[in-house]
């Protein structure tokens, strides 16, 4: 009987080396194993759905009963590697042989995976969930005896081998005559072992119940293939393992894949450029364009607004320059941003549209979250109860973002553990017995609520952000987001946001199902749609869609993709721009400008200190600008764009071109009525308002005359008995008119504007229309444009009647 076996394994053994010896053939294998030879790897991954092809038995007997047909499969590589290399072969105890492909039925999750799967290959993918530190096995211990001269040799197995039969695992340090053994270490074979968790994903778990975990048993190359956070597909042996407990069993087995492969389904840190892809990053760079605009247009299309909130994103993701100096001394390139402001203004939305462009992002929330949660805990071991570092949320995300939510939830305590991190770029833990350092060099993104829950316009903006100096002063940009009510706003907020809900995804089919509770989404461990997609062409731009990006107004207006984007950041990133002289001055004089702001205007309203950081902070932002550019110098315009940025976030306000200054010099005269020498002036300036929309007129109620920023309150006495008695009071008054009309002619003129206001029925009339009526009323002695100006004036001064935009208002 076991010679049979022997000879069916033989038989097994010789039609994998039937299959990887294919060099008649396609070849494909055969230059697998050199290639694999040459990196001196020792694990060589074997497509399924080839060996299917050309040996349908035998993939099948891999997925059914893959425990002897896996020994089988390694032992024919080795066989085939020590045809192909005698040396290489000597050199490795095993060769190992990992798969990919379609599973099939057997492709599950965590959930699904059940004891109908027992002893199968098969397919899981989840997240991962905790990972136990990498420890040595011996697999092969060599044993020296000083007194008969002889070596002993020892292999080891235990039930995560593939070996049906675990040895025995006494360490021998005698040999049958009791001469003691000494263990020759160098000879001695080891190999890396570490068990890791992983986790269904929660949306693939169904409604109202907790994702399940399966435990990994990862050894040798496959240790530290993954990370807590990860999305990965594990390939390998379903297993139980009994227990025993005095000589007998409960009956309930612990189960655990043993791998043979892992795949990272995660977005890939480091993006692949073809030769193509790098010439069109350098077109696009040299466009006449303004690159760092489009690229901000680009951010977050589906979010409507926010450009300065854009721009600050892009200069986070881009990042400024590190340096570390001669002494130890660390200058931080992170951006660090913090968004306040009331609910329902896109905030969050932000945060989600960086997790999914920043290479490396981790998201948490202010009450999710606890001090230890973000920066590093000390937790105990459950194999071996020693005390080891965990890394938190901020130290996963070195080099990356992390994105927090609900930044105000958070406790003070939980808030100042990150003080040190958002500076210096480290945790230091000192606890337990265990003293580290750890790096967390990454950016933070946070989004916060003010503290009434919505933005106090009466309230100065430290008061509603109710938090440290000592905390603010580290985020470089803080944003105040207002839910401001303006109809024409609000109008392209909602033609915006009912575009988006109109999108449908290119294959959406009408009465689709939902993929909720499902279990995979491809029954392959490579996504072949996704792949071809990769092959296709990279495009720069976006293909124009009505309801994603609105009706073109302009030809020019066009959107980046986000493939692109992703490529193009990736590489700008590694730039480091140098710092020119006049970049430096520009920086320097406005850094004074603001502390003396400071000192000076104690009644400009400020979001947050103006420190010895705001300056750093300029020069990153500028050093981003420049990135954006793939510009190796730091210019007087990359300064500008920094000093644009710091001015809105620090004083909320927008720097304005000339033009708009002067016009709104122009309103402020408007609102001091004192300054009597300018009125022809005002006129010219102030945009002509529509003459066929005067105020309606209602004789006995109470109103509010609107006027382009001026409300005033009328008297609740009729209109006409207060102009009666305003008319009577200034023929009583007999003063001198001023230069260009006489007394009598401006009480002349009083008597006809009265009548006028009385016959239309109205409290505003144009001041054409009263020309004319005026001049209609004294066809023998009529008034010039100077007269009537002058008279004007005069009634002004008198508070009778008040000239704004060509309209005459009684008082």
């Amino acid at each position: 009987m076991d010679t049979d076996v022997d000879q069916h394994l033989r038989d097994v053994q010789r039609e994998y080396m039937d299959f990887l010896d294919d060099a008649e053939t396609e070849g494909t294998y055969t230059d697998k194993v050199r290639e694999m030879v040459t990196n001196n790897d020792f694990r060589l991954i074997v497509n399924i759905n080839e060996l299917r092809k050309k040996n349908e038995t035998r993939a099948n007997a891999l997925l059914s009963a893959g425990c002897e047909e896996l020994v089988c499969f390694q032992k024919a590589l080795k066989e085939f590697v020590a045809t192909a290399d005698t040396a290489y072969a000597k050199q490795h105890e095993e060769f190992f042989v990992g798969f990919e492909g379609s599973f099939g039925a057997k492709h599950v999750t965590p959930r699904s995976l059940t004891s109908s799967y027992l002893g199968n290959l098969v397919c899981v993918e989840g997240i991962v969930t905790k990972c136990s530190l990498v420890r040595t096995k011996v697999v092969r211990s060599v044993h020296y005896c000083p007194a008969t001269k002889k070596t002993i040799e020892r292999r080891y197995t235990d039930l995560t081998s593939l070996d049906a039969f675990p040895s025995s695992a006494v360490y021998p340090t005698k040999d049958e005559d009791n001469n003691p053994l000494e263990t020759e270490f160098g000879l001695s074979a080891y190999k890396d072992h570490q068990t890791f968790t992983i986790q269904e994903m929660p949306e693939k778990a169904p409604a109202g119940q907790l994702p399940r975990s399966v435990d990994i048993v990862a050894d040798d190359d496959l240790v530290d293939a993954c990370k807590p956070g990860d999305r990965v597909q594990v390939i390998g042996l379903y297993r139980c393992l009994p227990s025993k407990k005095g000589g007998f069993t409960s009956g309930t087995f612990r189960t655990i894949m043993i791998a043979n492969n892992v795949k990272l389904m995660s977005k890939e840190v480091a993006p692949s450029f073809s030769a193509d892809d790098v010439a069109k990053i350098k077109k696009f760079s040299k466009s006449k364009k303004d690159v760092f605009e489009i690229l901000a247009k680009s951010m977050a299309p589906t979010i409507h607004g926010h450009e300065y909130i854009k721009k600050a994103v892009l200069c986070m993701l881009l990042g400024g320059c590190e340096k570390v100096l001669t002494n130890g001394t660390r200058l931080r390139g992170d951006i660090n941003v913090l968004l306040i402001g009331d609910p329902s203004t896109a905030k969050s939305q932000m945060l989600r549209y960086v997790l999914h462009t920043a290479p490396r992002a981790i998201p948490t929330t202010g009450r999710g979250s606890s001090g230890v949660g973000l920066t590093a805990a000390v937790t105990t071991d459950q194999e071996t109860g020693e005390r080891r570092l965990e890394a938190g949320a901020m130290v996963l995300a070195d080099r990356g973002v992390v994105c927090i939510d609900e930044f105000d939830k958070m406790t003070d305590m939980d808030r100042t553990a990150i003080h040190e991190v958002m500076e210096q770029g480290r945790v230091t833990i000192a606890k337990a017995g265990i003293h580290a350092k750890l790096n967390a060099r990454c950016s933070v993104l946070a989004a916060a609520n003010p503290v009434y829950g919505r933005y106090d316009q009466y309230k100065t903006p430290m008061d509603n952000i109710g938090m440290q100096d000592s905390l603010l002063s580290r985020f470089d940009l803080l944003f105040i987001v207002l839910d401001k009510m303006d109809p024409e706003h609000d109008r392209m907020i909602s033609d915006h946001v009912l575009r988006i809900h109109r999108y449908r995804s290119p294959g959406e089919q009408d009465g689709d199902v939902l993929p909720m509770g499902s279990d995979v989404d491809v029954l392959t461990t490579a996504d072949l749609d996704a792949a071809e997609e990769e092959e296709k062409e990279m495009s720069i731009y976006e293909k124009h869609d009505n309801t994603l990006h609105g009706q073109k107004k302009d030809k020019k207006e066009k959107i980046v993709s986000m493939q692109f984007m992703r490529k193009y950041i990736h590489v700008a990133k590694a730039l480091r721009p140098a710092l020119t002289r006049e970049a430096s001055d520009c920086i320097a004089d406005e850094y004074s400008k603001l502390r003396s702001q400071e000192n000076l205007a104690s009644d400009v309203a400020r979001t947050q200190p103006v420190t010895a950081r705001s300056l750093e902070t300029m020069i990153r932002l500028a050093s981003a600008h420049a990135k954006a550019r793939m510009s190796k110098t730091i210019t007087r315009e990359d300064a500008e764009a920094a000093i644009e940025m710091v001015q809105f976030a620090i004083f909320h306000k927008v720097l304005e071109k000339a033009k708009k200054k002067r016009q709104r010099e122009a309103d402020s005269e408007d609102e001091e009525e004192e300054d009597e020498e300018q009125p022809a002036k005002r006129r010219k300036e102030r945009p002509p308002r529509n003459p066929d929309d005067p105020y309606d007129y209602y004789d006995d109620e109470d109103e509010t005359v609107p006027d382009i920023g001026h409300r005033r309150e009328k008297s609740k006495e009729p209109k006409e008995k207060e102009s009666d008695e305003s008319m009577d009071v200034t023929s009583a008054s007999g003063a001198a008119a001023k230069d260009g009309v006489s007394a009598d002619r401006l009480q002349m003129f009083q008597k006809s504007l009265l009548g006028i206001f009385k016959k239309e029925h109205a409290d505003s009339l144009p001041l054409k229309r009263v020309t004319e009526a005026v001049n209609g009323d004294h066809p023998d002695d009529p008034f010039s444009e100077s007269e009537i100006r002058s008279a004007v004036d005069k009634m002004m001064d008198n508070n009778q009647v008040m000239l704004s935009d060509e309209t005459i208002f009684l008082i």
